[in-house]
């Protein structure tokens, strides 16, 4: 099995299109992102070298919409009130200080000084604006915040919520509560301000290809420090192969999800390195409530038991990775203490034949003469695992006489929005990026929920997350969050696969810079170049 997933994988490597493709890409690097920095650094006076630096990351962006996407904050367009420090605890950013009068009504104290990157005043009604510009565009945003109201005054900004609301803080530190100019976007119109958007992070858009690269110069105003690179190319590919070339072939200087069996060769580079960082982030199968199979609980189980975690920590990801056994990561305070499910052919087929499958003289399982084949939505790339994990099942389900059909589209998420013939489908998020699990399991077990596109709900797990929602102890709510975890295991509604490790390559060039578990800070006022 693992052998014919590397094999096919090394032909899609060496393949001529894939080379053509990667030649294209490596052009337009090398055009865009070297021509002032080295050159410079040879005939200039060190007081006028200008210092620029290429990201790739695996995600392509068709809009820098600040309160839809997270790639402004990524690329240190905008900032948000809050945020998490290394040890992915809550702290200020542009509110230098917080406070809660009750459990529905906080203030938030904005920084003094501080300026967009059009000159405007960043003070309370400035933020205000942009959080009713944020909750007017994004559905998901809104139900998120869950903003009754807001009174500014001066550098002082009251937030009711519309309930109890202990967890409000850790929401704003997500990318999309960013604090952008709505002052900037009346003037420019919201398609113009949507492809340059307006923040006070230390890096302004100068340019956008959409679904390909933005352009950052320096924001000399910056309100905590000038930025030490003058310039920042961000790119977006999704084929793992290609950001691969590109790192390899020194016209990328950081690149995200490197492709695990590239590494031993990358490290034998001088120039290169790889961190692995264990991530916040799961891959997961979501099954269709809506499918006459995957709806009885037996085959979900079945399914459960044929998916071989420890073949795809070892085999496909080398290692960078670990079994999941629930939405978090298990070695969050809040993450499932018990074990994993490992592969158990034996009980898979004891559990379709307890709901009444026999297998037929092609040794395939059938139900009322109607064949065991499912429908599996996978990524077509992304994360260089993402399309290998369902072909691991596909093989296992095979063997066990269940046929997977594997469909690849580019946004699984939006497939199973958009349709009902599907049975299973591939799903990747950061599950835990402020700390904490209660915003992923309101958003993936809430009905409409950002993360929700199968609409699933889970018996009994609604009173659960209202305790959790109206508890502000930590600890507390860690043991709120593990009882939500075991009655959504217990449903099974979707089957969690593996944490995996996020790969990024820096060269050595790069300093004052390492990639986080939380992937917001990429671009920073500290990055800086040799």
């Amino acid at each position: 099995m693992s052998l014919g997933i590397r094999s096919q994988r090394s032909k899609i490597f060496f393949g001529f299109i894939l080379i053509l493709c990667a030649v294209t890409f490596l052009s337009g690097c090398s055009q865009a992102s070297r021509s002032s920095g080295s050159s410079s650094e040879e005939n200039t006076p060190a007081t006028s070298v200008s210092k620029d630096i290429t990201i790739i990351h695996s995600l392509p962006n068709d809009t820098l919409d600040p309160h839809n996407t997270w790639i402004t904050l990524r690329a240190g367009v905008t900032e948000t009130l809050l945020r998490l420090d290394e040890n992915m605890k809550i702290s200020p950013w542009l509110a230098s200080d917080w406070e809660t009068k009750d459990d529905r009504t906080w203030v938030f104290s904005i920084r003094e000084g501080i300026q967009f990157q059009d000159g405007t005043p960043l003070d309370a009604q400035a933020v205000k604006a942009s959080f009713e510009r944020g909750i007017a565009d994004s559905k998901a945003l809104a139900a998120a915040l869950k903003i009754a109201s807001m009174e500014a005054n001066g550098q002082q900004l009251q937030i009711t919520t519309t309930e109890p609301y202990p967890a409000f803080p850790t929401e704003l530190v997500h990318p999309t509560t960013s604090i952008i100019s709505v002052a900037a976007e009346n003037q420019m119109g919201k398609e113009a301000f949507n492809n340059a958007p307006v923040g006070t992070g230390p890096f302004k858009v100068t340019s956008f290809t959409p679904g390909s690269e933005i352009h950052l110069v320096r924001n000399d105003d910056y309100w905590d420090g000038k930025a030490k690179l003058n310039e920042v190319t961000f790119k977006f590919n999704a084929d793992a192969n290609v950001r691969t070339l590109a790192f390899q072939s020194k016209q990328a200087d950081i690149v995200f999800h490197l492709s695990p069996e590239m590494l031993t060769s990358i490290e034998a580079d001088n120039e290169l390195s790889v961190s692995s960082v264990t991530s916040l982030r799961t891959h997961y199968f979501t099954y269709n409530p809506a499918s006459s199979s995957v709806s009885d609980h037996r085959v979900r189980e079945a399914l459960d038991k044929l998916i071989d975690r420890d073949s795809i920590v070892q085999d496909i990801m080398l290692g960078h990775a670990s079994p999941a056994n629930g939405p978090f990561n298990a070695s969050l305070p809040f993450g499932n203490r018990e074990g994993y499910q490992k592969l158990d052919e034996a009980g898979a087929l004891r559990l379709l034949e307890s709901a009444g499958y026999t297998k037929g003289s092609d040794g395939k399982f059938q139900k009322d003469g109607k064949p065991l084949t499912l429908k599996l939505i996978a990524f077509t790339g992304v994360n260089p695992e993402l399309p290998l994990i369902p072909q691991v099942v596909q093989s296992e389900a095979a063997k066990a006489g269940i046929t997977i059909e594997i469909v690849s589209v580019e946004y699984p998420e939006v497939y199973i929005a958009d349709h009902t013939d599907w049975d299973m489908s591939t799903s990747s998020y950061l599950t835990s990026p402020r700390g904490d699990g209660g915003s992923f399991l309101n958003s993936a077990y809430v009905p409409g929920g950002s993360y929700n596109p199968a609409n699933i709900q889970v018996d009994g797990l609604e009173p659960i997350l209202k305790e959790l929602n109206e508890t502000g102890d930590t600890e507390k709510r860690n043991e709120i969050t593990q009882q939500a975890v075991t009655v959504i295991n217990k449903a099974l509604p979707h089957s969690y696969i593996i944490n995996p490790n996020i790969l990024v390559g820096i060269n050595q060039r790069v300093t004052d810079w390492k990639p986080g578990a939380e992937e917001f800070y990429i671009v920073t006022h500290t990055l800086d170049v040799k």
